[in-house]
C-alpha cells in the first residue's frame, strides 16, 4: 500500500480549539492551551505518524483585526500555512454559533481563491444539549461556503475525532513520509520550555497583562549527569509589570518557576535547574527589532 503524508492547516478564530485539536489527534500537548484568547503566537507544527500515513499539521494562530505589530506578524503566519497546504482545516465554534456568519465572511475573504480542499469543522458539540441543536449550525455552514466536508466534534472529549482523522487522511496525496517517524514536531525542546513558561504566565497573571508577555530560553544545557540547566527571561513593558511577576518578597516569580519547572520536567522526562529573570523591553511588541530577536 502507498504512504500517504501531507500538511494539514487549521484555520480560526481565538479560543476556537485549534491548538486543543492539534494536540488530541498527535496524543501530545505541543501546542499550549489557556482560557484566554490569542495564546498561540507562531505557526506550530505537529506531525501524527501512522503505519502508512503521515499528517502534518500547522496551527496558526487566532484571527483578529492586528493592534500592533506583533499582532501584525501573527496574522502574517496564516496566509503562509495556508500556501502550503494540501488540505484545510476551517474550525467553528458551536458556543460562538450565533456568530457563524461574521466567521464566514471572515474566511471566505480568506479563501476564496484557493483550489485545495477544505473541511468544515463545528468544534464543542459537548456544550450542546441535544445533537439536534447543532443541525441548524451545521446548515448555516453548508449553505455560505463550498466546503468538502461538514464535521462536528469535539476536541476536547474527543467525539468524532476518529471519523475526522479518517477524513483528513482520505484527502492526503500519496508521497513519502516527510519526517522520521518518531517525530512529533519540528520545533525543538528550547521553543517549548520557553512554551511552557509562557502558558504558566497565562494562567497565573491576570487580564491583559500576559500579552505584554514574551519568554526567551537565555540557555539551555543538556547534562548526562545531573539536573539540565535553563535560564530564562521573561520580557515584560513596563517596570510596574516586573514588580507584579516578581510579585511581593519574590512570591509570584517563585510560583511561576515551580510550576514550570514541574511542567518542563514531565514534558521533557528529565530533572531540570530553572533560573528565571524579568526584564522591560519597552513597547517590543511594536518594536521591529526586539520583534526579530524574538523569533517572530
Amino acid at each position: 500500500m502507498p504512504k500517504k503524508a501531507g500538511f494539514v492547516t487549521i484555520v480560526g478564530n481565538p479560543n476556537v480549539g485549534k491548538s486543543t485539536l492539534v494536540n488530541n489527534l498527535i496524543g501530545s500537548k505541543i501546542s499550549i492551551v489557556t482560557p484566554k484568547p490569542q495564546t498561540t503566537r507562531k505557526e506550530i507544527v505537529g506531525i501524527l505518524t501512522k503505519d502508512d500515513y503521515q499528517v502534518v499539521f500547522l496551527d496558526t494562530p487566532g484571527i483578529i483585526v492586528p493592534r500592533y505589530k506583533l499582532q501584525e506578524v501573527m496574522m502574517s503566519y496564516i496566509p503562509q500555512s495556508i500556501s502550503s497546504a494540501d488540505l484545510i482545516l476551517l474550525l467553528f465554534d458551536y458556543e460562538k454559533r450565533n456568530n457563524i456568519e461574521f466567521l464566514i465572511k471572515q474566511y471566505s475573504e480568506l479563501l476564496q481563491e484557493l483550489s485545495v480542499p477544505k473541511i468544515a469543522v463545528l468544534n464543542k458539540i459537548d456544550l450542546a444539549k441535544a445533537k439536534s441543536q447543532i443541525i441548524p449550525s451545521l446548515n448555516e455552514i453548508n449553505q455560505a461556503l463550498k466546503f468538502d466536508e461538514i464535521v462536528p466534534i469535539s476536541a476536547l472529549t474527543g467525539e468524532n475525532l476518529d471519523e475526522l482523522e479518517k477524513l483528513i487522511v482520505s484527502y492526503l496525496p500519496n508521497h513519502e513520509f516527510y519526517f522520521d517517524k518518531d517525530s512529533i514536531s519540528t520545533l525543538n525542546e528550547k521553543f517549548f520550555a520557553s512554551e511552557i513558561i509562557r502558558q504558566v504566565l497565562f494562567n497565573l497573571l491576570a487580564k491583559e497583562l500576559p500579552y505584554s508577555i514574551e519568554v526567551q530560553i537565555e540557555e539551555f544545557i543538556e547534562r548526562e549527569k545531573g539536573k539540565w540547566f535553563l535560564n530564562a527571561s521573561i520580557i515584560c513593558e513596563r517596570q510596574t509589570q516586573k514588580q507584579i511577576i516578581i510579585g511581593a518578597n519574590g512570591e509570584k516569580i517563585k510560583e511561576i518557576g515551580t510550576i514550570a519547572r514541574k511542567e518542563i520536567e514531565e514534558f521533557l522526562g528529565e530533572p531540570i535547574f530553572l533560573e528565571l529573570f524579568v526584564k522591560v523591553r519597552e513597547h517590543w511588541r511594536d518594536n521591529p527589532n526586539f520583534l526579530k530577536s524574538y523569533g517572530y
